[in-house]
C-alpha cells in the first residue's frame, strides 16, 4: 500500500465523475475493469459497457444527472481495494409539469482491482444517505403523493419519486446509511479485500 496507489485511486474516482458528467464516453470507459466492470444505481444495474451506453443515450436526450465528490478513503490490500467517496447526485427534471432539482447525498462504495498495472473499478455501489427535492421556480408549487413517496427507502425516496415519474424503473432496497443492505455491502467489501 503506497501513497502512489492512494493518489491513483482518488484520481480514478474523480475521473469517473468528471468524464461521465461531461459526456467524454471513450475516456469514461477507461475507469472500469474492461471485463468485470459493474454498475449499480437507482435506475440501472448491469455491466459497465451497458451503463456507458445508457448514460450516453440519456445525456444525448437531455437527462440531467450530475455528481459532486467530497471526502475519500481507500483500504488497499495487494491488488485489491475498497474506496469510499462522499458524493452528491443532482438530477433536474419535471414532475407533473413543475421543474425540480433532487439532491441525494451519500457515498460511492467501490470495489477496485489493479488490472495490467493500473487501478480499475470492478463494481460501484452507491450508498444513499439522504435526499431532498426543491422546486426550481420559487413561485411554482408542487404537491407530492405521500403514499407514492413513502414506497421508497428514506435515503433516496425523492430521487426515486422523480426517476419513476420520468419513466425509469427504480430498484428498491439499495444501501442506506444504516440497515441490512449496507451491512451486507460492508461484508462483501471485507470479503473482496480478503481475496474472495
Amino acid at each position: 500500500m503506497t501513497d502512489h496507489d492512494r493518489h491513483e485511486i482518488r484520481q480514478l474516482i474523480e475521473n469517473w465523475a468528471l468524464w461521465r458528467d461531461a459526456g467524454e464516453w471513450s475516456r469514461f470507459a477507461t475507469v472500469w475493469h474492461p471485463r468485470d466492470g459493474w454498475m449499480s444505481a437507482t435506475w440501472f444495474q448491469g455491466s459497465a459497457t451497458a451503463f456507458i451506453k445508457a448514460s450516453r443515450e440519456g445525456f444525448e436526450n437531455g437527462v440531467s444527472i450530475l455528481h459532486f465528490l467530497g471526502g475519500h478513503t481507500a483500504d488497499i490490500v495487494g491488488d485489491r481495494a475498497i474506496a469510499q467517496t462522499k458524493m452528491t447526485i443532482n438530477q433536474r427534471a419535471s414532475i407533473d409539469g413543475v421543474e425540480v432539482d433532487v439532491v441525494c447525498t451519500g457515498r460511492f462504495y467501490d470495489f477496485l482491482s489493479r488490472h495490467e498495472g493500473r487501478w480499475t473499478i470492478v463494481r460501484r455501489q452507491p450508498i444513499y444517505e439522504k435526499d431532498r427535492l426543491d422546486v426550481v421556480d420559487p413561485a411554482a408549487s408542487l404537491t407530492l403523493d405521500p403514499e407514492f413517496l413513502n414506497r421508497f427507502p428514506t435515503g433516496y425516496r425523492h430521487l426515486a419519486y422523480l426517476q419513476t415519474k420520468a419513466g425509469f424503473t427504480v430498484r428498491d432496497g439499495l444501501p442506506g446509511l444504516t440497515g441490512t443492505a449496507v451491512g451486507q455491502l460492508y461484508s462483501e467489501g471485507r470479503q473482496w479485500l480478503a481475496g474472495a
